[in-house]
């Protein structure tokens, strides 16, 4: 085996006479080498420069050298270093792996995101010299197959840029970007990470669990960015969340000056609670560098793994991103690694200078080599003491890439020695150096599994989906921090099982008890609906209560639904309450009033009744057709008792019969009216003695007026009855509470010519009993008649617009009223009179009483 050597190489910066080194040479091209047979160029992110806070007249007084800038460690970084050194050495003691024939080794240099310094590296490593030379190799043998680079997909392109004109292939171990698989423009780059392109979905599900629908997003203003973009907008969509806005950050330069006084302060000032994070950790190192101190941003932030939440300038803005939520690809644990990681350290490595500035940076915080102790930098301290803001003991997801891509290297060029093996024979001591071109057909077809247990594919279309563990980040009043698993995303797996989380860890380590609210607006209670505000997303909305008998149940309704017919709205308008039976029930206020009104007015009639039976010979019950008026009262008697059909519940037979009853009662009652009407015009009418005239004065005439229109009625109520009967139905919506037990009329134009017909016999008796009004009155009873009448007339049209008006219950008392109020009128204006003559004013019930009151009337009409 060919001894290793670590060391910076002595090269030189353009800028200066190449007989003297730039102060700031190591950052700008820092070339770490391990020698080897086959050398693998490798391009890492270890430096980025501060963003400048130089303002105004204070640019004229700045260094001229731009090579010079204030450049700091990316100190989580030099962990790809030591993967990359780990697999090296782990391939070259491995005697199945390129055996005896080569050892493997590697050029490391900084890549920066910047046009400029990346070609600028990418010469260097070219020309093998400090003195950039375009298209000409200083090394003595040209050992350099491959180069491993390209942290984000701008550093891949920007590269790819110059390699693809000597084809020598690039493995990118950033993200993985679909743009970077098309062979067309890129045909000799490989990426081996896994496909994130489901990473979007776990987010939004992350959103969906805590209800987070007005959030921010951060991202870097490239392709991927853009991609990412609209893939979380279009899903977020589908879930009903908003995106408030989308910051975008430039990527080729980390000149950010212009950035910080644009969206910083937007992201401050916004009350927007939840922010999504996507993008590299150099690119969007402004936010760090840009956070104003001691200002805690109290926000809820989710990244994806590409940007490191540990990595920041000041120790102390660790607490803005307390409980921070981060998707790390899920990795298996390299054997081994975690035992090398704890031997490092400047002392296992004493020519590496790269190490010992780590190291002094590190662990004592100052980025300058000169004039220090190796015993101030702590030689022998372990890095499993450092925070994590300086080094991870756990490997991360691109130091695992960068694992998997030394070894993909190894076995590409260990198929390629076998085929050489099998053509000619390679003699010890002979080196083999295969050109960089030859390596494609044998590294686009290399997989293998690593030594954690992993499937690794080259070929960058056999590439499964990445699967994550949500991290949480913690920060701790002692400056420590951590990073703790609180769930994870498998996109292929079953539906249920593809996101868990486990709320109750997370939400500790919020500033608040509970989950917070991101949301545009409040959320809409039950018996609220949401009201799309004009011209706003659809996340920003107006609380409006839920319309007349509906509801809803639950939170943020776009709709209010009805209840059921059976059910109705309570007063909040949030649930659906029974509705109670009800009818004019007997035993309520209402109902028994009534009852014992129809009694009493029955009973009174009865008695009326038993009075004129008691006094028929009396001169004043003979003078009124007595037959008439037995009828008359029976008929009234009924016509009370009816009333007591419409109280109850209602059955089949109560409304067959009940307005049929009422209709042929009341037309015997104003039937016997109008005969008795008739009568009396008749009795003063005929008054010549013998005139056939007097026919019409006999008991058959009022008999038969009585009989036939009744049986006009008794024909319209029986047509009724055989084509649509009354019939026992619930009213459901005249009440909002209640199911009204009623009676159907079934035909309502049947019911109305019962009613109408009652009508026209009422105006006719009344017509008449007017016309008879002035008749004399000792045996007339046409003025008591007219009255009553009158009355029974009002309160029937009164009745009409009112019964059309009520609903439910109040139809049926409505109509009872009626009833009662219209007999009562009959009964109190024709026969009470009369009883107060018959029972009180005896001597006016005689014949001579009668002669002498004629007589005096017969005198003054004759004066």
């Amino acid at each position: 085996m060919i001894p290793v050597l670590l060391a910076i190489l002595p090269q030189h910066s353009p800028s200066v006479p190449q007989t003297k080194k730039s102060p700031c040479f190591p950052k700008t091209s820092s070339s770490l080498s391990k020698d080897g047979d086959l050398v693998i160029g490798t391009f890492l992110p270890l430096y980025s420069f501060e963003v400048s806070s130089v303002r105004g007249a204070g640019l004229f007084g700045s260094h001229p050298d731009r090579g010079c800038r204030d450049y700091k460690w990316l100190h989580k970084n030099y962990q790809q270093v030591l993967a990359l050194v780990f697999a090296v050495e782990e391939i070259n003691k491995d005697p199945n792996l390129l055996p005896n024939i080569s050892s493997l080794g590697f050029y490391l240099y900084n890549a920066y995101h910047s046009d400029e310094r990346t070609l600028e590296s990418s010469l260097y490593w070219l020309s093998g010299q400090g003195q950039l030379v375009p298209n000409y190799s200083c090394r003595r043998q040209e050992k350099s197959v491959v180069v491993i680079g390209g942290a984000t997909s701008a550093l891949s392109v920007q590269m790819g840029t110059l390699y693809d004109l000597y084809k020598v292939p690039q493995i990118s171990y950033g993200p993985f970007d679909s743009i970077l698989s098309d062979k067309s423009q890129f045909p000799f780059l490989y990426q081996l990470a896994h496909k994130d392109s489901s990473l979007y979905h776990g987010i939004v599900q992350l959103m969906v669990h805590f209800e987070w629908t007005w959030v921010g997003l951060v991202t870097t203003d490239d392709m991927r960015g853009e991609e990412f973009l609209w893939n979380l907008r279009r899903d977020m969509i589908k879930h009903g969340i908003c995106l408030a806005y989308a910051e975008k950050i430039p990527v080729s330069e980390r000149r950010h000056t212009e950035s910080q006084d644009m969206f910083v302060p937007r992201i401050i000032q916004s009350s927007v609670k939840v922010i999504v994070i996507h993008g590299d950790t150099d690119s969007l190192m402004i936010l760090r560098y840009s956070q104003p101190i001691h200002v805690f941003l109290w926000k809820v932030w989710i990244s994806t793994y590409h940007w490191d939440i540990t990595m920041r300038p000041q120790w102390n803005d660790g607490y803005s991103f307390q409980g921070a939520l981060s998707f790390s690809p899920m990795t298996k644990d390299v054997p081994g690694f975690k035992t090398f990681l704890r031997t490092v350290n400047p002392e296992k490595y004493p020519d590496d200078i790269l190490l010992k500035e780590f190291w002094c940076s590190a662990f004592k915080g100052k980025e300058k080599l000169e004039n220090q102790d190796q015993k101030e930098c702590s030689p022998n301290a372990s890095l499993e003491a450092l925070s994590l803001r300086f080094f991870d003991m756990a490997m991360t997801s691109m130091s695992y890439t960068i694992y998997n891509a030394v070894y993909a290297v190894a076995w590409a060029l260990h198929e390629m020695l076998l085929m050489t093996s099998e053509r000619k024979s390679i003699r010890d001591g002979e080196s083999w150096a295969p050109q960089p071109w030859e390596l494609h057909s044998f590294l686009k077809n290399t997989h293998f599994i690593n030594s954690a247990g992993d499937q690794v594919f080259v070929d960058d279309t056999e590439n499964s989906e990445a699967q994550y563990d949500i991290m949480k980040y913690l920060f701790f009043h002692n400056e420590t921090e951590t990073l703790v698993k609180v769930g994870q995303f498998i996109p292929k797996a079953p539906i249920g099982q593809d996101f868990t989380i486990c709320e109750e860890e997370i939400v500790q380590s919020w500033f608040e008890s509970k989950s917070p609210l991101a949301v545009c607006t409040d959320s809409c209670g039950p018996g609220f609906r949401k009201t799309p505000r004009e011209g706003e997303p659809i996340c920003c909305f107006d609380c409006s209560p839920c319309p007349e008998g509906e509801i809803s149940n639950q939170m943020n309704t776009k709709q209010c639904m009805k209840c059921p017919e059976q059910e109705y709205p309570n007063q909040e308008r949030d649930r659906c309450l029974p509705k109670a039976l009800t009818f004019l029930d007997i035993k309520e206020p209402l109902g028994m009033t009534l009852t014992f009104v129809a009694l009493f007015f029955s009973v009174l009639t009865v008695l009326i009744l038993l009075v004129f039976v008691k006094f028929r010979d009396t001169s004043i019950v003979k003078a009124n057709n007595r037959a008439l008026s037995y009828t008359l009262l029976i008929s009234l008697t009924f016509c009370f008792l009816c009333s007591l059909l419409f109280i109850g519940r209602p059955t089949a037979a109560t409304c067959l019969f009940r307005q049929t009853t009422f209709g042929l009662v009341f037309t015997v009652a104003v039937s016997s009216i109008l005969a008795k009407t008739i009568l009396v015009v008749l009795a003063f009418k005929v008054k010549i003695p013998g005139s056939r005239r007097k026919i019409w004065l006999q008991p058959r005439v009022s008999n038969f007026i009585v009989l036939l229109c009744s049986g006009i009625q008794v024909i319209l109520c029986g047509i009724w009855l055989g084509i649509s009967p009354p019939f026992p139905d619930i009213d459901t919506h005249s009440h909002p509470s209640q199911i009204i037990i009623e009676c159907n009329e079934g035909s309502v134009l049947g019911f109305y010519c019962v009613l109408g017909y009652i009508g026209f016999l009422a105006l006719g008796s009344f017509t008449v009993a007017f016309l008879a009004r002035s008749l004399p009155d000792t045996f007339n009873e046409a003025k008591f008649i007219t009255f009553s009448m009158l009355v029974f007339c009002s309160v029937w049209v009164s009745f009409l617009p009112t019964y059309q008006s009520t609903k439910g219950k109040a139809m049926v008392v409505v109509e009872i009223f009626s009833i009662l109020a219209s007999s009562a009128g009959l009964l109190n204006c024709i026969f009470i009179p009369k009883c107060y003559v018959i029972l009180l004013r005896p001597d006016g019930n005689t014949q001579e009483y009668i002669r002498n009151k004629s007589y005096c009337k017969s005198g003054k009409h004759s004066v």
